[in-house]
């Protein structure tokens, strides 16, 4: 059974008829075709005792033509695609039709009320959870894109030099990725002294800082499947602070790893390591869920947080990244991203996270 009949299965199952799949990274799970239309259109059609239509910009229709095994309808710029889409679908009169309310915006959820008369339901949940158990071959891949990773941070450690920005090392990270033949899954972070204390924080061009820490956050997206990874070094002989609030980042990150298994749920891990931080005095000072999911999406389903009662499977594949950030003193993020084994937790990313010395 291939991914589009599985879920054409749960479909019915619900008495829904017709689906839309407008996020590119749905369609790619489903399909094994990727594109980002931008701004242009492009939706995967499923209609119940029909073939599967893939609509698109006429720029892509080749190569989609190429890769998936049914129909494929291409527009041109000039055309209005929603009078094209009416003019093409075979049926557009349904109780339901199912669209992923996360990932459309209101022009495109507008466009398709102008087609279709019908109630429209959330397939976000149903894509989820089809995507939340992880095969051996997805596995797989997302550790050969965890190595890359690996690659991607010993590269970064090699080009530190306080005469260099927090930019200029991103530029020797990336450049060797690309020559490698490979993309970041996300813009990468390399963030030094107080600068490491915003969790999201923006590199500039800041001189890496002498006895300072410095934060490493990057992924590599490895033939569709991703990768993130965090990892803090000392540049120098940080104060006694800053190794105090590594050593606790790393107990809580160790501990929730160890304490990860089929049975517990999302809320006791993220509990574990919140706990550790909170009891040194620094709870307040980490300010995000301890994690999220990975795959073909760099943050998917589960979150790893409090309030999630979900309970965790083998072949489920999420990071474990707790976090202490300091204003205007320093930042500590120890990161890696894995899958539950049926007796434990099995990472995808092998950096060593004793702090480093540079």
């Amino acid at each position: 059974m291939t991914k589009i009949q599985d879920l054409q299965g749960k479909l019915e199952q619900n008495g829904i008829a017709a689906a839309v799949i407008a996020d590119p990274v749905t369609l790619n799970y489903l399909t094994g075709y990727y594109s980002d239309p931008h701004e242009r259109h492009m939706y995967l059609f499923l209609i119940s005792g029909h073939e599967p239509l893939l609509f698109l910009p006429e720029l892509d229709a080749l190569r989609a033509s190429q890769t998936v095994p049914f129909p494929v309808v291409g527009y041109v710029d000039s055309e209005n695609p929603w009078e094209k889409i009416k003019a093409t679908l075979p049926q557009t009169n349904f109780a339901k039709v199912a669209v992923e309310f996360d990932y459309l915006n209101v022009t495109k959820f507008k466009g398709l009320e102008s087609i279709f008369s019908a109630e429209f339901v959330d397939l976000t949940p149903t894509i989820n959870l089809m995507r939340l158990i992880k095969s051996a071959d997805e596995i797989e891949k997302l550790h050969f894109a965890g190595d890359l990773a690996d690659k991607a941070v010993q590269i970064g450690f090699k080009a530190i030099s306080s005469d260099k920005t927090e930019t200029d090392i991103i530029a020797e990270i990336e450049f060797e990725m690309k020559r490698m033949g490979y993309a970041m899954s996300f813009e990468t972070m390399v963030l030094t002294g107080t600068n490491a204390a915003n969790p999201h924080g923006i590199p500039g061009a800041n001189k890496i800082e002498p006895n300072q820490l410095l934060l490493f956050d990057l992924g590599i997206d490895a033939n569709g499947y991703m990768s993130d990874m965090t990892r803090t070094v000392a540049v120098g002989q940080p104060d006694d602070f800053s190794k105090e609030i590594y050593a606790i980042c790393l107990e809580a990150q160790l501990a929730a790893s160890d304490f990860i298994k089929p049975g517990v749920t999302a809320a006791e891990v993220d509990a574990v390591a919140r706990g550790i931080i909170t009891k040194a005095g620094y709870g307040e000072y980490f300010n995000h869920r301890l994690g999220h999911g990975i795959g073909m999406g760099l943050h998917e389903f589960p979150s790893i947080m409090a309030g999630n009662d979900m309970v965790l499977q083998e072949g489920m594949c999420f990071s474990v990244e707790p976090g202490i950030y300091v204003p205007g003193k320093a930042g500590v993020r120890i990161e890696d991203c894995g899958v539950v084994t049926k007796d434990g937790f099995e990472v995808f990313t092998h950096t060593p996270k004793e702090l480093l010395y540079f």
